[in-house]
């Protein structure tokens, strides 16, 4: 029997949106465009430039050496440093041998570096929850190193030592408003006089994408979160819809890897490092037999312009103009803001 038989079974697809690329993401895949084709091959990239392995094989397949070690990038080489932030250390590295930089770090994380910054030079211990190894909380973490304990549940609050200073709480952007309160909740019983921003350190974007997927998830027979396995934010869709009690959740990186066995309606979303037509080509494959039906839960309007390395570069080569998506006369800033980076991505093929 052909898949397309099997899939005839699914009924309806539910879409949530927002889905897919957040503002950071946007940003940074766009910027490492430019430099593809600014400069010839290689161009390095410091870490995955987004946590997603579709994306990371495009550009690896236009000579983009990603790398763990800054130290790998020759003298003289054009470097992006990722959407996920660097320790300072590690920035000020990239600088030396006349390389060209471009930080491509999520406002949002350099956000939470402030605060690390400011709150540490005032005396506080900062409390930070963020995932172990994820390149987020390790470069927040170097910030302020012997100030900052990383805990990742709330059992961690109470092995944390009796603090003298004032203590601070702060958090990866990618977490769930979930993993966030139930840990703010032991930190504020286990030191009263805790401090937090004004301002969340949760990304808006993975707040909206959870929000999205909890306002169909009830509906579903089964939920598909299009994402990669070391995508933080997409892992923390796939937990969630698990936890609104739908039974079958898959996480899948392509269209290929989604089960033949669905039956009824499929809810479909995608991390925040997941490119649009990864969602396409899995509702294609699933084919459902009364259509989709997106539900929009909020309308994202935020966005991040191109690094500030790289817009002069933009601007003295009419980079828009040469990639064929203007007739020259509009500005590489409104160019910018009205192309997608999935679009962008298919320039890439």
């Amino acid at each position: 029997m052909s898949r397309q038989t099997i899939y005839m079974a699914i009924d309806k697809v539910l879409l949530a949106a927002p889905r897919g690329f957040c503002a950071g993401v946007e940003m940074a895949i766009k910027a490492l465009t430019w430099m593809v084709r600014a400069f010839p091959a290689p161009v390095y990239c410091y870490h995955e430039i987004v946590h997603n392995k579709i994306v990371v094989e495009r550009f690896q397949s236009l000579g983009v050496i990603f790398v763990d070690d800054i130290k790998e990038v020759p003298e003289g080489s054009p470097v992006m440093l990722s959407a996920h932030g660097s320790a300072p250390t590690v920035v000020t590295k990239a600088r030396e041998g006349n390389r060209f930089i471009v930080d491509a770090v999520c406002p949002l994380v350099t956000k939470v570096h402030h605060e690390v910054k400011v709150r540490s030079k005032k005396g506080h211990k900062i409390i930070y929850i963020g995932h172990q190894g994820h390149e987020e909380a390790v470069g927040t973490m170097a910030v302020a190193p012997s100030s900052t304990y990383r805990v990742e549940s709330v059992e961690e609050i109470s092995e944390l030592p009796v603090f003298k200073e004032s203590v601070s709480l702060l958090a990866q952007t990618t977490l769930s408003h979930r993993d966030w309160s139930s840990i703010l909740n032991a930190a504020q019983e286990r030191f009263p006089k805790l401090s937090i921003p004004g301002r969340s350190d949760l990304c808006f974007a993975t707040t909206n994408r959870q929000s999205a997927l909890m306002s169909i998830a009830e509906q579903c027979d089964s939920v598909i979160v299009i994402g990669s396995a070391n995508s933080s934010n997409t892992r923390a869709l796939e937990r969630l819809a698990r936890e609104v009690g739908c039974e079958g959740v898959y996480r899948v990186n392509q269209a290929e890897e989604v089960p033949e066995t669905l039956t009824g309606i499929v809810g479909v979303t995608a991390g925040a490092s997941a490119p649009e037509e990864l969602v396409q080509e899995v509702i294609s494959q699933l084919a459902p037999a009364n259509g989709v039906e997106e539900l929009n839960f909020v309308t994202e309007e935020e966005y991040f312009p191109p690094p500030r390395e790289l817009r002069p570069l933009i601007t003295a080569i009419g980079f828009f103009a040469n990639l064929g998506f203007t007739d020259g006369e509009a500005t590489p800033s409104n160019e910018d803001r009205l192309i997608g980076a999935s679009e962008v991505l298919t320039t890439l093929l």
